[in-house]
């Protein structure tokens, strides 16, 4: 089973990327199953429901979130509407929408898709590593291929919840600092890795932010209206080779797309 899991999309450019983009990553290796992670895709920061159907048209079966999930407050209103669109599952009980989600591929193989968010620098919630072992165990009664996205700001804490869950899921794949690592490799017991799948949107900027409104506030310590970049976008991720049989990655490969050049620009795969 190939799955693509595509790097937090960064407002208009970023959803211009995904809808022009993966089509053609998803023709060429065959992908049966594509995961999203969309927490910044409107406007930069959270998601509207127009957003959402937008993503959905463009066949995306599993859409994960983090931290800026809430920053358009709608996003409380409509989120328990999407069986499919997730929030962190470590939220405190009482929390509207779901942690988690369990999909069918074209072939009728079940996919188990798992949405943690980490504590170190961000907001304190409930343990993602007791989280995650509970979810765990309650998708592996019907489907033996897991994937989580650990959407954090420590490469510790997400390397930690990929050593924790080696061998009980099929990958773990990090989001949230919106820079594409190079340290994916599948651990010794089957479970795939990436700290980070990087960002679909303009690397033209910072983290998906015009330079120039964060270099001023840096440079004087004052508040500024962050707005998207608009140059140079790309469209990042990974993808994943996994045994739907026993639930183990044989491969993950990373994915980073310039819109306009629809060769491979970068990463494992030409």
């Amino acid at each position: 089973m190939k799955i693509l899991f595509v790097g937090d999309i960064v407002g208009k450019p970023g959803r211009r990327a995904l809808r022009e983009l993966m089509p053609v990553v998803v023709g060429r290796h065959e992908i049966d199953l594509t995961i999203v992670n969309c927490e910044n895709a409107a406007g930069g920061f959270g998601i509207t429901r127009e957003v959402v159907d937008e993503l959905l048209e463009n066949n995306v079966q599993v859409l994960t979130t983090g931290n800026h999930v809430w920053d358009k407050k709608e996003s409380e209103g409509f989120i328990d509407d999407y069986a499919h669109l997730l929030r962190p599952a470590n939220y405190p009980p009482g929390v509207p929408g779901r942690g988690y989600t369990i999909v069918a591929d074209g072939s009728g193989n079940k996919v188990g898709v798992i949405n943690l968010m980490g504590r170190i620098f961000m907001r304190p919630i409930d343990c993602p590593f007791r989280t995650a072992e509970a979810v765990v165990e309650k998708i592996r009664a019907v489907a033996k291929v897991i994937i989580v996205d650990i959407h954090a700001e420590a490469t510790s804490e997400k390397q930690a919840v990929g050593w924790f869950l080696d061998g009980k899921v099929s990958a773990v794949i990090g989001t949230h600092t919106h820079v594409q690592t190079s340290d994916n490799r599948v651990l010794t017991k089957g479970t795939a890795y990436i700290t980070d799948a990087g960002m679909t949107g303009p690397l033209n900027s910072v983290i998906g932010v015009q330079k120039e409104k964060v270099l001023g506030s840096f440079l004087t310590g004052m508040a500024a209206r962050f707005d998207v970049a608009k140059r140079d976008v790309h469209l990042q991720g990974v993808i994943l080779d996994v045994d739907e049989e026993t639930g183990r990655s044989r491969t993950i490969e990373r994915v980073d797309m310039k819109l306009g050049d629809r060769r491979q620009t970068s990463g494992d795969l030409s």
